[in-house]
């Protein structure tokens, strides 16, 4: 049963408003890690699942980045705390997981959202050095940390969340960003296989396939006229998605409205083509 709304929060675009409804007690008592969550969609998700109630650890390469967001979080009333996490270092990761622990008892909900993106260019044409970089931090890294959390997750004895953040690219190539698009589609597999795993202990695994966000990582698709317009082309809707809006998506998956979920991509992309 979805339940009833008891907050409404304004999101204002220009000319545009677009609604976001908060529930601020749909995940209380749940504790959120959030990787990559100091800017972006990252931010807004922690922001959002904060305002739903639960306890955010939030995560970032860079500490004066990591203070900064908490700062900004908990000056919104929100419960958080951060730590400096280089997905890719297995000592920050163990450091992230034990500041869950030590601060909040545990982990409920994980959200792998860190990605890089160092070369552009068509799939064959990547160095094997950024494909190895890209395949390190968008795909082992997100298997490491869920393989991670896991353990603590069933700890909790509730079952749990996992969610990866994709991209629309991973169904559809961008031309630009050909091993970043492949690296993207291996997470809707990884996607598919632990959740088939963990559906027995109520430990749901879901990926949301955004399309462009307006955030600094996709501002080469957005700074210059002729890419905005180009962009602006492959999408229906006519604009680029929010942070907030990809947000909105990852609350509801993480929640209890999506118990009967696991196993999916979710793509919010505008109407861009994804699959049949």
């Amino acid at each position: 049963m979805l339940r009833a709304i008891t907050q409404s929060a304004i999101i204002t675009m220009g000319s545009r408003n677009l609604c976001s409804n908060v529930n601020p007690s749909r995940l209380q008592g749940k504790v959120a890690v959030v990787t990559a969550s100091t800017d972006g969609i990252g931010f807004a998700i922690a922001e959002r699942l904060g305002r739903e109630g639960a306890k955010v650890v939030v995560s970032s390469r860079k500490e004066q980045n990591v203070k900064k967001a908490v700062d900004q979080l908990k000056s919104a009333g929100l419960d958080v705390t951060g730590v400096k996490c280089h997905v890719a270092n297995a000592a920050d990761r163990k450091a992230l997981f034990e500041t869950a622990v030590k601060q909040y008892g545990g982990i409920d909900i994980l959200v792998s959202n860190a990605a890089v993106n160092p070369e552009v260019g068509a799939v064959l044409d990547a160095s094997e050095e950024a494909w190895d970089k890209i395949f390190d931090v968008n795909v082992k890294c997100s298997f490491l940390l869920a393989k991670e959390a896991l353990p603590l997750i069933r700890q909790r004895k509730s079952g749990g969340s996992i969610v990866f953040v994709s991209s629309i690219a991973g169904f559809q190539p961008f031309s630009l960003l050909g091993a970043y698009s492949v690296s993207k589609t291996a997470l809707f597999g990884l996607t598919k296989a632990a959740s088939q795993d963990l559906a027995p202990e109520n430990i749901r695994v879901n990926c949301i396939a955004p399309g462009i966000v307006r955030t600094k990582f996709a501002a080469a698709l957005q700074d210059s006229e002729t890419a905005r317009a180009t962009a602006l082309e492959k999408i229906p809707m006519n604009r680029f998605a929010e942070p907030k809006e990809i947000a909105g998506v990852c609350a509801f998956l993480v929640s209890e409205d999506a118990s009967y979920i696991t196993g999916e991509t979710i793509v919010a992309s505008g109407g861009m083509s994804s699959r049949l």
